[in-house]
């Protein structure tokens, strides 16, 4: 028996080991020679401290080449390996070390690595197979406690693969890296992809506008949260010129808005390609990389996975069930029993919809779903409305307690405008109960480190808006 997934990566990489695979910010590369030397040095590191398989281990750090070595290390000798977001609180930290009681905790990788160039090195993997355990993401907890998604080494390695072949990643290409690694859109996403190629990236601690558009003259492919879009786009230096290189745009981890994909396209001739996924099933769907790509779609669910609407009707609540989607969430069997239908599909949470041409459509999360008046409201529909209105960069809609309605519409805008005329142009495209009863006007909306909007930080904010009326 192989181990699963270190090796479908390891034995990836090119046979020229001095290629770059990390180019850094400050000049200087780190090639894949350095990278298996590293994961050699901190694989023996974490069996001196007692690491065995199935153990936890856990890195919360800003972003580094020594975290993706203490991570492929974690995979060789058969650890299970737990981010953490840097940005996490030493209670909300408190939480995931008593959750997961992972066997070491790393703060500072490059120390870590520094340290392991003293131990026996180590180069032949621990088997592992398909249900063994790989890593363990822990989800925002905006509802409740965080829940540890447990994904396999099957888990991981079947999407790497489908996304390899989706996105037609070759050993030719120069993946831009701004993304941060406690999550899966950086750490399994991206990172997966390159190795499976063979490819370099270019490693920026995180995104800036000046070194992603510097960055952008050596790359062909570049991953980015939508944030990253729209600050590109409000950047004169971002031309279609600067995009000339690039042959694949990809957006996820938050909404695409129709009014950044049409703006983007416009300014670079260029189609971003979004797709759709989460911390318990990695990438789920994806537009084409041949073929249309349509504001406002995630595309087609990929290779193996089923995706139906749960409920029956038209819109409801996405369920999935594909060789991706974790099978359970660390130590809650009965939140995972929660979560999965009787006959084994996985229900996402993400209300959409998937029209006849097997396109999937989201139109936000079933927790933010609004019922006004005994009539369900989707706030997306709402959102779009608004958006293409002058004056509004981006829009959220939620619903607030109204004594009347139970819960009222409102809208949180980024821009400015008259609120008495904007809900007037609504009230012309969607029925009166779907219409904003009020439209704040703010400077910035609270976000998630993936850039996704906390709308339930925004119901906490204005809870008492309706409170006179």
């Amino acid at each position: 028996m192989s181990n699963l997934l270190h090796d479908l990566l390891v034995d990836a990489f090119p046979a020229d080991k001095a290629k770059p695979c990390f180019v850094m910010k400050d000049g200087g590369d780190v090639t894949y020679a350095d990278l298996l030397r590293g994961i050699s040095s901190v694989s023996g590191q974490l069996l001196a401290e007692g690491v065995t398989p199935g153990d936890r281990v856990a890195l919360q750090a800003e972003k580094s080449v020594e975290g993706v070595m203490l991570y492929l290390a974690a995979l060789r000798i058969g650890a299970v390996f737990l981010p953490l977001n840097s940005a996490y609180t030493p209670s909300e930290v408190a939480y995931f070390l008593a959750d997961a009681e992972p066997r070491v905790f790393v703060t500072d990788p490059k120390a870590y690595v520094a340290r392991s160039r003293g131990a026996a090195p180590v180069t032949v993997a621990v088997p592992r197979g398909p249900n063994d355990l790989a890593s363990i993401i822990y989800t925002s907890g905006t509802t409740g406690r965080s829940k540890g998604a447990m994904l396999s080494h099957g888990n991981l390695a079947s999407n790497a693969v489908a996304l390899h072949k989706a996105w037609g990643f070759t050993p030719d290409d120069v993946l831009l890296h701004a993304l941060p690694v406690f999550h899966v859109h950086g750490l399994f996403v991206a990172l997966h992809c390159a190795f499976l190629s063979g490819c370099t990236m270019m490693w920026l601690p995180k995104f800036a506008d000046a070194e992603v558009l510097s960055a952008l003259k050596r790359s062909t492919v570049m991953m980015g949260v939508p944030t990253f879009y729209t600050r590109l786009l409000a950047n004169e230096g971002f031309t279609r010129e600067a995009a000339h290189n690039v042959r694949l745009f990809i957006s996820g981890s938050a909404p695409l808005l129709p009014t950044t994909f049409e703006a983007f396209e416009q300014r670079t001739g260029q189609r971003i390609l979004e797709r759709y996924g989460m911390s318990e099933a990695v990438i789920i769907t994806s537009n084409p990389l041949e073929g249309e790509r349509i504001a406002g779609s995630v595309g087609y669910p990929l290779p193996g996975v089923e995706l139906r609407i749960g409920g029956g009707e038209e819109t409801g609540v996405i369920e999935i069930k594909g060789p991706s989607v974790f099978s359970a969430y660390w130590r809650m069997p009965e939140k995972t029993r929660e979560e999965f239908t009787p006959d084994g599909f996985f229900i996402t949470g993400d209300v959409g919809r998937q029209d006849a041409d097997g396109r999937v459509w989201i139109s936000g999360r079933a927790k933010d779903l609004i019922i006004s008046g005994g009539y369900n409201v989707y706030p997306k529909e709402i959102e779009l409305a608004l958006d293409e209105m002058a004056g509004v960069v981006e829009s959220a809609v939620i619903g607030l307690p109204h004594r009347d309605f139970g819960e009222a519409v409102a809208a949180v805008v980024i821009g400015e405008g008259d609120e008495a005329a904007m809900i007037a142009a609504c009230r012309e495209k969607l029925a009166a109960f779907k219409t904003p009863k009020r439209i704040v006007f703010v400077e910035d909306l609270p976000r998630n480190a993936m850039g996704k909007v906390q709308k339930n930080v925004l119901r906490e904010r204005y809870a008492g808006l309706f409170d006179d009326r």
